[in-house]
C-alpha cells in the first residue's frame, strides 16, 4: 500500500486509536522508513536543469552513483517539481534503463543471453540500495574479481574504477601481492603467519603492511592511473572504502558528484575534487569552479541544522500564504514571532473550533512543526512527499 497509510486492524481503526473515537490523521509509517526517502537536487548541468539524488547518511549506495550517472546523462528523468523521491521509484527507472538496452539484433543467441543478463540483473538490483559484493584487484583500476554484482555496470556500460593499487616501483610488495583480490591477499596473510617458511611469513609481513600503509583504499600511483585511464567527460562510478561515488574527469583532472543532503540548498557545490589521497579536497560548481561556499573541514565541524532550516522554509511559508491571502489583515509592526504565533493560532482555530491556549502560551518551537508542515501539504498537492 501507500507509505502514507498505516496497516489497518480488523474494525477498520488504525492502531492505537481509542474504540469509538474519531480517528488520528494517517501519518508516514508502516514500511518506508526515513533511510527510503531521498532529496531530489536541482542543478544546472551543461545549461539543463537536472535532478542529483542526495543521501542523508554516508553509506554504502551504488544505486545513488548509477542513478545519479543516469541523470547527469538524461537517461533518466523526473518531473520539473520533484523534491523527493524513493528507493523504490529509482529502482524502477533503474530497471526501464536496464530493459532498454535489449540488443536490437533479433539473433536467438544474442537474445538469450540479453534475457540471462537481465534475470541475474534483477536478482542484484535489491542489494544496490544496500551495497554491493565488490572485490578490488591490486593490478589494475578497473581490476575487480567479477561477482554477478558487476552485471549491472556491464548492462548500462557504466565503468567501475578503484585507486587501490601497487607502486610497481615497490618490487616487495608486488612480489607480496601479485595479482590477488583482496579476499585472497587477506587469506595468504593468515596462511603466511602460520607458516613455518620464513620467507613465506616474511612475504605475509609486507602484504599486511601494504593493507595497513593504504587503508584509505587509494595510492598515489593508483590516483595516477586513475586519471592517466579515465575519458575526458566519462562518467564512472568510484570505489573507496565501501562506497561508491559518481566520478567525472574535466579537463585531465577528476571529480566526485557531491550527494551529501547538508548541500541540498548550496547550489553552487555540485562536485569535489578528487586531486589527494589523504582526503584534500575542494568544492567546485557545476562548471568546476572553485565553489565560494564553507569549506570541507568547516561543514564536517558544524553540520548545518537541517531542522532550524526547515523550519525557517515553513515560518516563511506561512508568513507567504498568510500575507497572499489577505495581506492587509497583519500589521507590518508585529514582530517575526508574534507573527509566528498569530499564524499558528489561526492555525489552530481552523481544526479546534473549541477554546485554545492564548497565543503566548504557545512555544516558539512549535513553528514549523506539524501545524507548518500539514499547511504546507494542503497547499502544495504537488508535493511528491511532506516528511514531516
Amino acid at each position: 500500500g501507500s507509505p502514507e497509510e498505516q496497516p489497518r486492524q480488523e474494525g477498520g481503526s488504525p492502531p492505537g486509536a481509542p474504540p469509538g473515537g474519531a480517528a488520528e490523521p494517517p501519518r508516514a509509517q508502516g514500511p518506508a522508513r526515513e533511510e527510503d526517502f531521498y532529496c531530489v537536487k536541482w542543478i544546472s548541468w551543461k545549461g539543463q536543469r537536472t535532478p542529483v539524488v542526495t543521501q542523508s547518511e554516508n553509506g554504502p549506495c551504488p544505486l545513488l552513483a548509477i542513478i545519479n550517472i543516469l541523470l547527469l546523462q538524461w537517461k533518466v528523468k523526473l518531473p520539473p517539481q520533484k523534491e523527493v523521491i524513493t528507493a523504490e521509484e529509482l529502482m524502477a527507472h533503474l530497471g526501464n534503463c536496464i530493459l532498454a538496452t535489449q540488443p536490437r539484433d533479433t539473433s536467438e543467441g544474442l537474445q538469450l543471453n540479453f534475457q540471462q543478463n537481465i534475470s541475474d540483473s534483477m536478482t542484484v538490483l535489491p542489494k544496490l540500495s544496500t551495497g554491493l559484493d565488490v572485490n578490488v584487484r591490486f593490478t589494475g583500476v578497473s581490476d575487480f574479481e567479477y561477482t554477478p554484482e558487476c552485471i549491472v555496470f556491464d548492462l548500462l556500460n557504466i565503468p567501475l574504477y578503484h585507486g587501490w593499487l601497487v607502486d610497481p616501483q615497490n618490487p616487495e610488495q608486488v612480489q607480496a601481492v601479485g595479482k590477488l583480490s583482496y579476499n585472497q591477499l587477506v587469506e595468504k596473510i593468515i596462511t603466511c603467519k602460520q607458516a613455518s617458511d620464513s620467507s613465506l611469513v616474511g612475504e605475509g609481513l609486507v602484504a599486511e603492511q601494504f593493507l595497513e600503509s593504504t587503508a584509505s583504499q587509494l595510492t598515489f600511483h593508483g590516483l595516477c592511473e586513475l586519471t592517466a585511464r579515465a575519458r575526458e567527460g566519462e562518467l564512472g562510478v568510484f570505489f573507496r572504502n565501501n562506497h561508491f561515488s559518481t566520478m567525472i574527469k574535466h579537463k585531465g583532472h577528476l571529480y566526485l558528484l557531491v550527494t551529501d543532503q547538508g548541500f541540498l540548498q548550496e547550489e553552487g557545490v555540485v562536485w569535489e575534487s578528487l586531486h589527494s589521497v589523504d582526503g584534500d579536497s575542494c568544492f567546485c560548481d557545476t562548471d568546476f569552479h572553485l565553489s565560494h561556499a564553507p569549506g570541507k573541514e568547516g561543514a564536517t565541524a558544524a553540520p548545518p541544522d537541517h531542522r532550524g532550516q526547515q523550519r525557517q522554509v515553513d515560518q516563511d511559508f506561512m508568513v507567504a500564504m498568510s500575507l497572499q491571502q489577505d495581506p492587509l489583515h497583519i500589521p507590518s509592526v508585529l514582530s517575526d514571532l508574534e507573527l509566528a504565533r498569530q499564524l499558528q493560532q489561526e492555525e489552530y482555530q481552523q481544526h479546534h473550533p473549541h477554546p485554545q491556549p492564548a497565543p503566548s502560551q504557545l512555544l516558539p518551537a512549535q513553528v514549523g512543526g506539524r501545524v507548518a508542515g500539514e499547511r504546507r501539504q494542503r497547499q502544495r498537492p504537488d508535493l511528491d512527499c511532506t516528511l514531516l
